[in-house]
């Protein structure tokens, strides 16, 4: 069986009785699969089984397989050992169902492999207690194998204000395994893991890579096994006991999405992104460019100085005005007030209507800040409902960041939530909410059973509900900035909050490595204040509108007190942003590799190669006197383009004389990529917007 589409290709090898893959790459042209079966058949070892067999995607023990099987459990110290045979197989276009049981086990197991026309092939399992008794299921993962080619790993580590730093080592024997403890996928979330050839880099060589669809515990893993072969696999992590199965009762695996590039890193991105902006419900409407008051104004809501932020927003090209933290109950610090979701009498004394009718009267969308899943002991519903928080009975978890885990899997709990944000919804008639996560989940239980995986499943059920209710509502999904950005709440959320971190050197590699697999339209980017909330970095504005450009932009700095040559260069980026936000986000994403570890290159390039637009960031100084070239790849070889830079506001450079190309040039595709462009001497920490346009 061959599932296929442009530019990958996947043979599942039924014949033994259970699924073997037997390739999972670039296409192969008219190969036969019993061919295929001879080519990837070895020698047997004299210490291994007398008829040795390939373990298949299920990897079971009871076929002499001593690595990491795809399925985990017993039945009361039981059926620990299945032994899956293929009872039937539907096949219908790019879609096989192999439905597979094990009747000494009582289980049975529906494996769906979907590969979709942009090259990803999806993974669902559907595990069922078809015995006698419950059966308790531990793990449930996916396997694909990897070429024996793929002899290096990648994967993302990360922390608050530091998330996706790319982790890259060789594919050594043994098991690497990644997971996500905080019932959330969290900052340190990989996101993908990725087996490589040893060539590999952005922009050549082949990367395979495994993800899940899920915003709970998640685990990834590489394993080389005794035989040498090497395979990728990724879960739901379960917490002990929370995949029970009564007799009848099925467990369905997040979807696991498999991608495959025989052209990089950046081959990589163009499947997922083409994917994920072919999805169902996905925002049809350009991305608007967003104001946050956070670190404008903090905890200090007075409606007059929103007012007039609000003009200034909407002088300088802003579309939509995001109100955050500390507008209801008793929150006028992080202290109090979670849960309690009635606009504050103190704050806001005639309400949030005369904000949000200006706001709306200005032609910007309105936005409120919320955090649902959160409640303070000090607030009106905790002391009304202690028992709503996730908690192991007899005891209250840890605070963190003063504040427990509400428990929406509680039906009034999460009534209590869903009613309360879709009153204020539409008696405000907002068009975004930002939704914050900004604790993890500690002793995760309800009525004495582990909650977490029913908690994530709650927040995907409140985010479609609100949105079913309030067609055109919007959500970004935020958690302490990039502690929940990963595959499956791409499929509620429309933006995700990057990263708290508003530094621009530090979002560098953040929003390089996080739109791996993730649209930039749906990474929230921002021009912070000049200096740095959380770094103490002072910048100017070039550096922050070149990096806040290539995402889904906005601001993040009181206005009110930028000086007039500041607003002049922000409303001449956000009119810029307008003009190419098609391109933006739509185009191909281009991760340029550069000799000099002090400079970072990157830029977009259109689906046509008409136009492209490129950074040359100066992290550190450059190492010689004459700064190397810049490449500028992607663009059509045989065409000619016309370049030229693009300020926002004066970079600081130290020359003599700037490049000649800053004064516009043309040249072919082929020029631009295999010579470049030689960059000014920028001081550290200063940026360069190419604009590429063809002739």
């Amino acid at each position: 069986m061959r599932l296929s589409a442009p530019g990958v290709e996947v043979v599942l090898d039924l014949a033994p009785g259970y699924p073997v893959v037997l390739h999972w790459g670039a296409p192969l042209g008219d190969v036969e699969v019993a061919d295929l079966r001879v080519l990837t058949a070895g020698a047997v070892p004299g210490a291994d089984l007398d008829d040795l067999a390939d373990p298949g995607m299920l990897r079971e023990n009871a076929r002499g397989f001593t690595g990491r099987p795809a399925l985990r459990g017993h039945r009361g110290g039981g059926a620990f050992s299945p032994l899956f045979a293929v009872e039937a197989v539907a096949v219908e276009g790019s879609r096989a169902v192999v439905r597979m049981a094990d009747a000494a086990a009582g289980l049975t197991l529906d494996l769906t492999l979907s590969m979709t026309p942009q090259g990803v092939l999806l993974i669902d399992q559907a595990l069922t207690n078809a015995g006698e008794g419950d059966y308790s299921l531990d793990e449930l993962s996916a396997w694909l194998p990897v070429p024996d080619r793929a002899t290096e790993t990648l994967d993302f580590s990360g922390r608050w204000l530091l998330e996706r730093q790319p982790q890259r080592l060789p594919f050594a024997p043994g098991l690497r395994l990644r997971e996500g403890q905080e019932g959330r996928s969290g900052h340190d979330h990989t996101v993908v893991q990725c087996a490589l050839t040893p060539d590999a880099t952005t922009e050549r060589g082949e990367v395979w890579a495994l993800g899940v669809l899920w915003s709970g515990g998640i685990r990834h893993l590489a394993e080389r096994d005794v035989r040498g072969r090497g395979a990728l696999g990724a879960g739901e992590l379960l917490e002990a006991g929370e995949a029970e199965l009564a007799p009848g009762d099925t467990y369905a695996a997040p979807t696991v999405a498999a991608l495959y590039s025989s052209a990089g890193l950046d081959g990589l991105s163009a499947a997922s992104h083409a994917w994920l902006r072919s999805r169902p419900g996905r925002a049809a409407s350009a991305r608007p460019l967003t104001l946050n008051v956070w670190e404008a104004v903090y905890f200090d809501h007075d409606l007059d100085t929103l007012t007039r932020l609000a003009d200034r927003a909407a002088a300088v090209g802003v579309e939509r005005f995001v109100l955050d933290d500390g507008w209801f109950g008793s929150r006028r610090d992080d202290t109090s007030g979670l849960g309690d979701w009635v606009v504050s009498d103190e704050a806001w004394p005639t309400g949030l209507a005369p904000l949000a009718e200006h706001v709306h009267g200005l032609g910007l969308q309105f936005g409120l800040w919320f955090e649902g899943e959160m409640v303070n002991p000090d607030s009106d519903l905790y002391r009304a409902h202690p028992d709503w928080i996730l908690q192991v009975p007899g005891r209250v978890p840890p605070l963190a960041r003063q504040q427990l885990v509400l428990g929406l899997v509680n039906p009034e709990a999460y009534t209590h939530v869903l009613e309360s944000v879709s009153a204020l919804v539409g008696e405000h008639s907002i068009d975004y909410l930002k939704w914050d996560h900004n604790r993890f989940l500690t002793d995760a239980g309800h009525a004495g059973t582990p909650a977490a995986r029913e908690q994530t499943l709650a927040i995907y059920r409140l985010f479609d509900e609100l949105k079913a209710r309030h067609p055109g509502l919007e959500i970004e999904s935020c958690a302490s900035g990039g502690g929940r950005v990963d595959l499956g709440m791409v499929f509620h959320a429309d933006r995700f909050w990057t990263s708290d971190q508003n530094d621009p050197l530090e979002r560098q590699q953040i929003q390089r490595w996080t739109s791996l697999v993730i649209p930039p339209e749906m990474l929230g980017s921002h021009i912070g204040p000049t200096t740095s909330h959380t770094t103490g970095r002072t910048h100017g504005i070039q550096l922050r509108a070149v990096t806040a450009l290539f995402g889904h932009a906005g601001i993040e700095w009181n206005l009110l007190d930028a000086t007039d040559a500041e607003l002049e260069a922000l409303t001449g980026w956000t009119a810029f942003y307008r003009e190419h936000r098609a391109l933006l986000h739509g185009g191909r994403v281009v991760r340029v590799e550069h000799p000099d570890p002090g400079a970072v290159v990157h830029g977009v390039v259109a689906s046509d190669a008409s136009a492209a637009l490129f950074a040359y960031v100066q992290v550190t100084p450059a190492a010689g006197t004459s700064p190397a070239a810049f490449r500028l790849p992607g663009l059509d070889p045989a065409a000619r383009y016309r370049v030229r830079p693009h300020e926002f506001a004066p970079a600081e450079a130290i020359q003599k004389v700037a490049p000649a190309w800053m004064d516009g040039v043309e040249a072919t595709g082929a020029a631009l990529d295999r010579v470049g462009l030689r960059p000014p001497i920028l001081r550290p920490e200063q940026a360069l917007l190419v604009v590429v346009e063809r002739i």
